[in-house]
């Protein structure tokens, strides 16, 4: 009988239970029973989640424009796994946890975990999830009626079968995220509410049972051009008959990866809508949800990361290559260990920013709510870079098995490339950085936070280094007199900003937990105009 060699897979066990750093640094924060239900959530992970993850992925969504006898019904068919996972959020309150704060300041933390765990195995799930939580919180900012008391109750439920998601409808083709060039309009009605007339060329979770958009208040046949002229709806993506709301779904996108999670271009006819805030302050508005969705985008990156990363561990112990495991040899060795740097420096970033979240909204910090308008963005184009660069590394660390698609390897490079471009890409990310110093002066917040951060440092060469960067840094910014002049250089002074914060906070976190040193030292080894080299 022939006999030939067969190559063991990585295995895949408890997320939460092989992430030191995850349980290392939650402990500094959540009590023991937290802790418990993370372990226990991870479990879930493997046992339930990531079985439905996969099936959701091979039966990707179908779009049926007509019935049998030519009507046209747009209805969009998605895997029972895909339903389960919307039933599986709710139960485990990925949202709620936001809005119920059981925790106080320190329920965004728990969240996040809890969607750190749950992304890499979700079919991007998480994605409706960011849009649902980015509603929600503009609805508990801004709204102030019935019906956005109703649809928030929705948003945020527990009860798989009274839980929505919302999709965001901002997007169209004039403009991509230069929003200002939108054309979408809205007529006003006798009974107050708008009726919508344009185009969306990416809209995301097109399933979802509400929507926040983007349009332009139409009076006497004319609209306010620009940015200023834009105002945001809610709008309810069904009417009380289940059927579309004045809306058509012109087709299904054919993405680069996201393949179960439904994206549509849409057209809106006479599709019926209700002011969302002040008439005509819709950009200013809409940055709140962006603010939630931004961070569920730097979270699920930096997840995507660090599952990868646990994958490669294990396939490095099972992996011979000339007659040893490649985990010993030492080139494998010095890449994991760079990557292993990346991906907790990454992780730092967004735990940080989710602190400061929990404070902004539960004590009204207004430091935290400095700090968050700049680590935002920071933190969003980021780990959205990043992501690509360490996935395109992991996946060459499986040779040849990580491009073949049954492994489910390829699959992560495919959908890490959606990070630096959904909800702003890396420029757009750049300038919003700069209007926050400019016009928001938040950078002040930013020097304080890192300085504190570095006097807790007790290595002076460290330290030294960093503070200088930092010195470096404000020097630079108080000498702008026109911002235009920094705008080629926003790339750059990102970079650095993110350098020495992530510094400063895996120095300070490695003072207290000693064994994680090493990756403290080898992110200093990078340099700050390294740090986007990919």
């Amino acid at each position: 009988m022939l006999k030939y060699f067969i190559q063991k897979g990585p295995s895949f066990s408890n997320p939460y239970e092989n992430d030191p750093l995850m349980d290392a640094f939650l402990r500094r924060y959540l009590l023991g029973e937290q802790l418990v239900e993370l372990k226990e959530f991870g479990q879930k992970i493997v046992d339930e989640v990531e079985s439905k993850g996969m099936e959701a992925e091979s039966c990707p969504p179908q779009h049926q424009p007509f019935d049998p006898w030519g009507s046209r019904i747009d209805q969009i068919k998605v895997s029972e796994a895909w339903e389960w996972l919307h039933q599986f959020s709710a139960k485990e309150g990925l949202v709620a946890l936001g809005y119920e704060r059981p925790l106080g300041k320190l329920s965004r933390l728990l969240q996040f975990a809890k969607l750190y765990l749950f992304h890499p195995s979700s079919a991007f799930y998480t994605c409706p999830l960011a849009m649902t939580d980015g509603a929600a919180k503009l609805i508990e900012v801004y709204g102030k009626d019935a019906l956005t008391t109703e649809v928030f109750q929705h948003l945020t439920s527990r009860n798989g079968k009274e839980f929505w998601t919302s999709g965001q409808w901002m997007t169209e083709a004039i403009g991509g995220s230069d929003v200002g060039l939108s054309e979408t309009t809205a007529v006003p009605q006798e009974d107050g509410s708008f009726l919508l007339y344009g185009k969306k060329w990416f809209v995301s979770a097109t399933t979802s049972q509400v929507a926040m958009g983007l349009a332009r208040i139409e009076r006497d046949g004319k609209v306010a051009e620009g940015s200023r002229g834009l105002s945001v709806f809610l709008i309810p993506v069904h009417k009380g008959d289940q059927k579309w709301n004045g809306l058509e779904i012109l087709r299904l996108k054919d993405k680069l990866g996201t393949k179960a999670l439904p994206t549509a271009e849409v057209l809106l006819d006479g599709t019926k809508a209700y002011l969302l805030g002040d008439e005509g302050k819709g950009v200013k508005i809409i940055s709140t949800l962006f603010n939630i969705t931004r961070l569920y985008n730097a979270c699920t990156s930096v997840a995507t990361m660090r599952r990868l990363l646990q994958l490669s561990y294990s396939y490095a112990e099972k992996r011979k290559a000339f007659g040893r495991a490649i985990k010993d040899l030492a080139l494998h060795k010095r890449l994991l260990n760079k990557l292993e740097a990346e991906t907790q420096g990454a992780f730092h970033l967004v735990f940080f920013t989710a602190l400061q979240l929990g404070k902004s909204e539960v004590d009204k910090d207004l430091h935290a709510e400095k700090l968050l308008r700049l680590l935002t963005p920071l933190a969003k184009l980021y780990t959205g870079r990043q992501c690509v660069s360490v996935v395109s590394e992991l996946v060459e660390s499986f040779g040849g098995a990580g491009y073949i698609e049954d492994t489910g390897i390829p699959r992560f490079l495919r959908d890490a490339q959606v990070f630096s471009i959904w909800e702003g890409t890396t420029h757009v990310l750049c300038l919003d950085v700069l209007r926050a110093i400019v016009k928001e002066q938040a950078f002040e917040a930013f020097y304080q936070e890192v300085r504190e951060r570095l006097s807790n440092v007790k290595t002076q060469k460290e330290r030294l280094f960093l503070e200088d960067i930092l010195e470096g840094l404000k020097e630079q910014l108080s000498q702008l007199s026109d911002p235009q002049d920094l705008e080629g250089e926003m790339r750059f002074v990102s970079a650095r900003m993110v350098f020495v914060l992530v510094g400063a906070l895996m120095l300070e976190f490695a003072e207290q937990e000693p064994s994680f040193q090493l990756p403290a030292q080898e992110w200093l080894r990078k340099t700050p105009s390294t740090i986007y080299e990919h």
